[in-house]
């Protein structure tokens, strides 16, 4: 069963409750620490990019292609549309000699309001590029490019692509691949239907590959690397993965969310990976939470970069404070973490 995870107040009186489920693996997938269910199955959705462009690196298109790590992080980015994420997805495309119109992730608008009030003011539209996801779709097309591959079909479940990233995924969650339920995502490709404790496996995998091939830690390292250490191309302006691996830098922390309130995060330190899922699918409650376990474990954030970010407070539409969103974690089993 869901666990209350937290409690939302207004003007001290309680209105509201989120319940929810997480849990922190080690890389031989021993349960850490946990509240709720540990076995909830749920989707990874964008959780899973970080695993996804792997294969860029471990199988040789970003040496080919010769991409910065700015361009590895912002394939496994849900980014905000602004010139920075652009710039790096556009870039990405001209290196593997394609431009925008071979992207298949579908146009939304900038996820940063007044971006796309800019773009109103000039009269412009949103296209391929503004896309959360493009930099994720720029990275299926290098390898795509990179393997000989058609690219109008590379959304397909049945595409080598989708084929070899179901394989990945299956490897660092230990799930055989007819066993992980296949949806479709936002942008269009497939998305894994997997248990919070097989997502924060990957995570943790993720933080410590030393059970994987030479050739494969040393892709992981730099994956990692590329996210803690351009934090900004994951995100964007006050999002919380870029507060989070800005204000834990120190660790090496790298953090991912994903869409209906799936959050993962791997933590180098200690070789482990945490998962969550808010059960109504509300982000509000995950920076709460988030924070709260990293507290609990013993990790210091970065004050200056914390104190201005303040994802518990509810204000009104006047900027007033009027509410707090108060983490809950007292069903929490933290037994091995208070051991170590």
């Amino acid at each position: 069963m869901a666990s209350i995870v937290a409690r939302v107040y207004r003007n001290q009186m309680g209105e509201s409750v989120h319940y929810g489920d997480w849990v922190i693996v080690d890389p031989d997938g021993a349960i850490i620490a946990s509240q709720g269910n540990p076995q909830l199955k749920a989707y990874f959705r964008s959780a899973a990019k970080p695993i996804q462009a792997l294969p860029v690196v471990e199988q040789g298109a970003c040496d080919c292609f010769g991409f910065s790590d700015p361009e590895l992080a912002v394939m496994c980015a849900s980014h905000d549309g602004e010139p920075q994420h652009l710039a790096a997805v556009s870039s990405i495309l001209a290196k593997i000699g394609l431009d925008y119109n071979a992207l298949q992730c579908g146009i939304h608008p900038p996820r940063e309001p007044h971006l796309y009030q800019v773009l109103i003011r000039t009269g412009a539209e949103p296209h391929e590029l503004h896309n959360n996801c493009s930099g994720k779709h720029a990275g299926m097309l290098a390898l795509c490019v990179y393997h000989g591959w058609d690219r109008e079909s590379y959304r397909s479940p049945d595409h080598p692509l989708q084929q070899m990233l179901l394989t990945y995924i299956s490897e660092f969650c230990d799930a055989a691949g007819d066993k992980i339920t296949l949806g479709t995502d936002g942008c269009g490709v497939p998305v894994y239907g997997l248990s919070i404790t097989q997502m924060a496996l990957a995570w943790a995998r993720l933080a410590d590959p030393r059970r994987f091939p030479p050739q494969r830690r040393a892709a992981v390292k730099r994956i990692v690397r590329a996210m803690s250490s351009h934090p900004h191309m994951v995100a964007g302006t006050n999002r919380l993965c870029t507060i989070l691996m800005r204000a834990f830098a120190s660790y090496g922390l790298a953090a991912k969310s994903g869409a209906e309130a799936v959050y993962c995060i791997a933590l180098p330190d200690r070789g482990w990976g945490l998962a969550l899922k808010i059960a109504d699918g509300s982000s509000r409650a995950v920076a709460p939470v988030v924070l709260a376990i990293l507290e609990h474990l013993g990790y210091s954030g970065d004050r200056h970069v914390l104190g201005r970010y303040h994802p518990s407070v509810i204000r009104n539409h006047h900027q007033q404070p009027v509410g707090e969103i108060v983490p809950d974690l007292s069903e929490a089993k933290f037994e091995r973490v208070i051991n170590q």
